[in-house]
């Protein structure tokens, strides 16, 4: 680590501009607080206020020497072995897009992962190319989609020559990570640029017990989320550029396409802070994160009913990947969905999971956890096993699990007729689910959490589609994306 590292631009010009005692006359117009809601200003604090200021004429004025944005986004290039970084205030979604729109091409095929976050799958509408669609492996005990392998990708490129680049998504919601080394060096040797989708891997790079990430494994364009599990504000992300294949003039231009003309300083010093903080504590931070996993890990394991998911999803893998602060808990053994369970660890025992679908729940652990929050979750899911056993519960007797398992690779087959752009845009109408097998898509639905669409636009609706929405309505599923929220009715192409 050089000595830059332990300097932080942004976040110091931020604190500056309180200190100068600036009176505004310019956005935000709650003017440092003093517009703002009285409810709301008394529950976020007045010294949060004051610091809600814009980029523009605040952190940032011309007659300042250097940008301060400049010189915080360098460094965090730096710091994760790129050639270039973009500060994202709206998420990881913003970076998404904007590799989609500077990667793609219309109508030109692009080989993209089919368990795709719903925003790469909105880059695709936007830029109006035409996926190739890989499908990761799936495990057949689980039904949990694995990592994407390198040989589906090369045979993607074989019967493609023409596609302009390559997108996948590691880790996955539930911590896999595919073998990046050799897909990166697939793509050098089919000549296109690899894009990773690395939402949910910022920490990767700062502990040696954690699995490789995506620059250092050679790919050429990265996004990160900060906020998701190493200390930015919600919102904050990264976007990493490396390598000769891609310009970053052109990634930044396509940023500005999508991302917020109003961001806040608070987001980019939160992003400023963070970067600081992994350069001097990431590894220790990380270490005591990794400890706290596998206490949770064991504890949780113990438990009558319970089956704590890990490393042993991709041991059968070769160059595959599992991050352990993922807690991926199975409680088909107590008797209950993951959807329920995880309503009922905040209803009666206020811990709120991550995500759950019908079979397990999915916890995060990060830099912020301690011991007294591990001890929390463990007792939480000790009680409901312990509900389980004193009702009899037995595990796999609900026939939604039964569906689930015989559907996991949902994602896999579906027939593309249309790229997403034209299905998206083409004429459509609605129709009764029950009336919608073999009818091409005109909309995304998308269970959200994770966020990977079951049906794209373009995609013909499969009978096991179908199957899939009845047990999730069923079960208490959240779907975005569709028109008709209750799926009574689902949008398709015109015939």
């Amino acid at each position: 680590m050089t000595d830059e590292q332990s300097r932080a631009p942004y976040l110091e010009r931020w604190l500056a501009y309180l200190a100068e005692g600036v009176v505004p006359f310019s956005t935000p117009g709650h003017k440092q607080g003093r517009g703002a809601p009285p409810e709301f200003a008394a529950a976020f604090g007045a010294g949060a206020l004051e610091l809600d200021i814009p980029h523009d004429g605040g952190t940032y004025d011309t007659h300042l020497p250097t940008d301060p944005l400049d010189e915080a986004e360098r460094l965090a290039a730096a710091l994760w072995g790129a050639h270039d970084a973009v500060f994202l205030v709206n998420g990881s979604t913003t970076g998404n897009l904007a590799a989609l729109l500077t990667l793609s091409r219309p109508g030109q095929p692009i080989v993209v992962t089919r368990a795709m976050h719903k925003s790469l799958l909105a880059g695709l509408i936007l830029s109006g190319a035409r996926p190739v669609y890989v499908v990761p492996e799936v495990d057949e005990e689980t039904g949990f989609l694995l990592d994407v392998a390198p040989e589906a990708v090369e045979r993607a490129l074989q019967a493609h020559p023409d596609a302009t680049a390559v997108a996948i998504v590691s880790p996955t919601y539930t911590g896999v990570t595919s073998d990046l080394r050799r897909i990166a060096a697939l793509c050098r040797a089919y000549g296109v640029p690899l894009f990773v989708d690395e939402a949910w891997g910022p920490h990767l790079p700062f502990h040696p017990a954690l699995p490789p990430a995506a620059i250092p494994s050679g790919a050429d364009l990265a996004v990160t989320s900060l906020h998701k599990l190493v200390g930015a504000l919600t919102q904050g992300a990264l976007l990493l550029v490396s390598g000769d294949r891609i310009d970053p003039a052109r990634v930044r231009a396509a940023v500005a396409m999508v991302q917020t003309t109003s961001p806040a300083a608070f987001l980019y010093a939160s992003l400023d802070a963070t970067r600081r903080r992994l350069a001097l504590e990431g590894e220790s931070l990380l270490a005591r994160t990794l400890e706290l996993a596998a206490r949770a890990r064991s504890a949780l394991g113990a438990v009558p009913g319970l089956r704590v998911v890990g490393p042993e999803l991709v041991a059968r893998r070769p160059g595959a990947g599992f991050d352990p602060t993922r807690l991926v808990v199975d409680v088909q053994g107590i008797g209950l969905t993951g959807l329920e369970a995880k309503r009922r660890l905040r209803r009666d025992f206020h811990v709120a999971a991550e995500m759950a679908d019908l079979l397990s729940v999915v916890c995060l652990l990060t830099v912020g956890d301690t011991p007294e929050t591990i001890d929390a979750l463990v007792r939480a899911f000790a009680a409901l096993a312990d509900e389980a056993c004193r009702r009899g519960e037995r595990a796999n007797g609900d026939p939604l699990v039964r569906l689930l398992r015989a559907t996991g690779p949902i994602v896999a087959g579906a027939p593309q007729v249309l790229t997403p752009r034209d299905a998206f845009f083409a004429p459509t109408e609605s129709v009764p689910l029950d009336r919608a097998v073999g009818r091409v898509a005109a909309e995304p639905i998308t269970p959200y959490p994770p966020g990977i669409p079951v049906v794209a636009p373009g995609e013909a609706i499969r009978p096991e589609v179908v199957e899939f929405l009845r047990a999730g309505i069923a079960a208490g599923m959240r779907f975005n994306g569709a028109s008709d929220p209750t799926l009574r009715t689902i949008r398709v192409v015109s015939a």
